[in-house]
């Protein structure tokens, strides 16, 4: 990631509510319950979108040659075990054409039915009146997504949308807007690849990836530091912004039309950089979870059992889906690491070992108290007795009468050693080892 972070100095806002861009595209994400796999008889097939691009079609082959083989068996499945249908569409709707739908699965150990649904949009009219729309901004026009673009409608039999409440509840879809200027939208555009870019354009960024303008959500000078670490200069053409809610793509310079290089800009931002946030989407889900089971932990009194389960599932997760390297091209770094950041997902999963580790320790001095009580026992029990027997055997003594005084005489001993100190901290351990049985 190179590049000035974004300037959000005062300054009179660019009119963005208005503004069409020569190419307009927009993704939106939605949480699932998934009913029943996607098949063909409904229609899917399985795979992610395939747009195509010339003689490039970004099917599941091409894009898994893009990622390191773990991101792309997360993302797109194996030919046995597909996680990832897509269907076509063509549907347009008060500016907005519905191109395909995807669902990716994203089951977790909890909710096997977890799934992420995917529409691709092109748009016709002003796209930041859109984004608030589907931000629900208190000054918006009507939810977009309604009528022959309804979800519920768009997935019925498949999947249901999942409501606001739970561990993978969005309180909006998540949204990536993509949009190139024209000649006249000099308020985005770099005056030439050797300029920096004029802080409006970062102000352009913003309210797309934020799907707010500066009446929604004003913005602090000196937040400018927090949004470097979520800007992605992907190169002097197009920068990238990424944030909790939304991520938006921005060109810098005028959009020539069709054999531009923004064709092949628009193909990434809808295909292999929407993958790497669905990868970060992913974690922050697991790592959802797994702060809720850690919070669980004491709920029951089976503990150590608990323990196990949740470092195996911690062991699991990081093997499958915790990745901060997705490939060698950097840009999907990037904006993975952008997605991390917002949702700080390497803090808290470091918060998640650390925690699990202290319990860990937990379970270890429950089971260490268990062992030494055992072995006191053995010891206030045993050595009265085998002393008292050790002393017959030598004698070779074999009067029963005798054999009976002596473990009389060691019943007592042994009741006199457990009126000790030694004998009270044994107690207390074999207390404590039987109350931690019942709970393991």
């Amino acid at each position: 990631m190179t590049g000035p972070g974004p300037d959000l100095t005062p300054g009179p806002a660019p009119d963005l509510e208005s503004v069409i861009g020569a190419r307009q595209t927009l993704t939106v994400v939605l949480p699932l319950r998934l009913h029943r796999t996607p098949d063909a008889r409904s229609g899917w097939a399985a795979g992610p979108y395939p747009f195509e691009l010339g003689a490039r079609r970004t099917d599941t082959a091409t894009r898994s040659r893009y990622f390191a083989p773990a991101p792309a068996r997360v993302l797109y499945g194996t030919p046995d075990r597909p996680c990832r249908w897509h269907r076509y569409a063509s549907v347009t709707h008060e500016g907005l054409h519905l191109a395909g739908l995807e669902i990716l699965r994203t089951a977790t150990v909890r909710n096997a039915q977890h799934a992420l649904a995917v529409l691709h949009f092109t748009v016709d009219r002003p796209l930041l009146p859109v984004l608030r729309a589907i931000g629900h901004r208190p000054t918006a026009g009507p939810e977009p997504l309604t009528g022959p673009l309804d979800p519920a409608a768009l997935l019925a039999g498949i999947a249901e949308v999942r409501d606001g409440a739970g561990t993978f509840a969005l309180a909006r879809p998540y949204t990536v807007a993509f949009v190139t200027p024209e000649a006249h939208h000099t308020p985005a555009l770099r005056p030439d690849p050797e300029t920096t870019l004029p802080p409006t354009a970062d102000r352009w960024l913003w309210q797309l990836a934020s799907r707010s303008n500066p009446g929604d959500l004003p913005l602090a000078p000196e937040s400018v530091p927090n949004r470097d670490a979520s800007t992605v200069r992907i190169s002097a053409d197009w920068s990238a912004l990424v944030l909790r809610h939304g991520a938006a793509f921005l060109g810098h310079r005028a959009d020539t039309g069709d054999g531009d290089f923004y064709d092949f800009g628009a193909l990434h931002a809808r295909t292999v950089y929407l993958d790497a946030l669905l990868l970060g989407s992913l974690q922050r889900d697991h790592i959802d979870e797994l702060t809720e089971e850690l919070s669980a932990v004491f709920d029951s009194d089976r503990l150590t059992r608990r323990v196990t389960a949740l470092e195996k599932n911690i062991a699991r997760f990081r093997s499958t889906y915790w990745r901060q390297h997705l490939t060698a091209h950097g840009p999907a770094n990037g904006l993975l690491r952008a997605f991390q950041h917002q949702h700080r997902l390497p803090e808290r999963f470091a918060e998640i070992l650390a925690e699990a580790a202290d319990y860990s320790r937990l379970v270890q001095t429950l089971e260490s108290q268990q062992i030494s009580g055992a072995l006191g026992v053995l010891t206030i029990l045993g050595l009265p007795l085998g002393t008292a027997l050790g002393v017959l055997q030598v004698l070779g003594d074999e009067s029963v009468s005798h054999l009976l005084a002596a473990l009389g005489l060691s019943i007592v001993a042994t009741a006199a050693a457990l009126t000790t100190r030694y004998g009270r901290l044994v107690l207390a351990s074999l207390r404590g080892a039987g109350k931690s049985r019942r709970r393991t």
